[in-house]
């Protein structure tokens, strides 16, 4: 699982980049706010001279702030609008020290201040646009070499958060509401074997292991030695604001290879593998609260080698149809 916790570890890289950017982004719209409602405040404070030169110059880099600042909180491509922050922090830190070179008295010491906060504004932007980009390749890297896919989805079921658990806990229940598995067998208390579907008529195996557990309230697993697929998930078991229905929180992730197996096993999952994790926990509810899936005369057989609740217009079934319904 070293591929695993090296993608958590990026994901908190990248959270922390996104929170940076997100940060400079208010700092821009609070310095571009500021420069254009109150220019002549602005220049005062910053020792700049009353000229006509400065009386144009700071409502337009109020102006750059702002589009910083839209770009910086709105867009998640921080890389590319942190550096048009460092490339405006240059163009300020070479016009304040033009400015030094004529300023004298309380004015120089007030641009001295000014230069200052921008040179250590100009340092958190470079850092920020360098992690950003770095970021931004090693995701570009795990998309072509393959790497991990995580997959989260909630759902609420009116049935206590004990009968919840103690359902799942059983890990030979898993295959009756997650369409890719095949099989789950238990080996241990806290160990298993899986088999899923895998493309081609094939399937991937595996074994896991029960690594943090708290009745009723959480389970978390991880697939052991050489597997197929590395993966993990957790679920929670939340007690819904009612006091009767459970939340029930999944995270997975699967270890997706590279090359041409990966891109067929990441086609397989889905192009929507969020919906196909939301599908199953919908199955899971129906499962725990009527007894069974519900089949719409759309999917009568439920899963069948992979072609998964196959849908059509309502119509009635056929006397085969019924037949092979009877057989699965």
């Amino acid at each position: 699982m070293t591929q695993l916790a090296t993608r958590e570890a990026a994901n908190d890289r990248q959270d922390e980049v996104q929170r940076r950017g997100r940060g400079l982004g208010w700092m821009s719209l609070g310095l571009g706010v500021a420069q254009l409602a109150a220019p002549e405040t602005v220049r005062r404070l910053s020792g700049v001279d009353d000229s006509a030169t400065s009386r144009a110059v700071v409502p337009l880099v109020g102006a750059r702030e702002l589009v910083h600042a839209a770009g910086l909180l709105t867009s998640r491509r921080k890389s590319a609008w942190a550096w048009t922050r460092v490339v405006g922090d240059a163009m300020d830190l070479t016009a304040l020290g033009m400015a030094l070179a004529h300023r004298g008295g309380r004015r120089r010491r007030r641009l001295l201040a000014v230069t200052g906060a921008v040179a250590g504004i100009t340092v958190l932007d470079l850092l920020t646009a360098v992690q950003a980009t770095r970021a931004k390749g090693a995701g570009a890297r795990g998309t072509r070499q393959g790497g991990p896919m995580e997959l989260t989805a909630t759902t609420t079921i009116r049935k206590p958060a004990s009968e919840v658990y103690a359902f799942w806990r059983d890990l030979e229940n898993l295959p009756t509401f997650m369409a890719h598995l095949e099989q789950v067998r238990t080996t241990g208390d806290r160990t298993s074997h899986w088999v899923a579907d895998a493309p081609f008529g094939k399937n991937v195996q595996w074994d896991a292991e029960i690594v943090d557990e708290v009745p009723g309230e959480k389970i978390a697993w991880r697939s052991t030695g050489h597997a197929d697929v590395p993966n993990a998930g957790t679920v929670r078991f939340v007690p819904a604001p009612d006091a009767v229905s459970t939340e029930v929180h999944v995270v997975l992730t699967y270890e997706i290879p590279g090359g041409a197996v990966g891109k067929a096993v990441a086609k397989y999952f889905g192009e929507e593998p969020h919906q196909q994790l939301d599908d199953d926990l919908r199955r899971l509810k129906q499962v725990l609260e009527t007894g069974e899936v519900v089949r719409s005369d759309g999917a009568p057989w439920g899963k069948r080698a992979r072609k998964e609740f196959p849908q059509r217009p309502a119509q009635p079934l056929s006397d085969a149809e019924l037949a092979k319904g009877e057989d699965a």
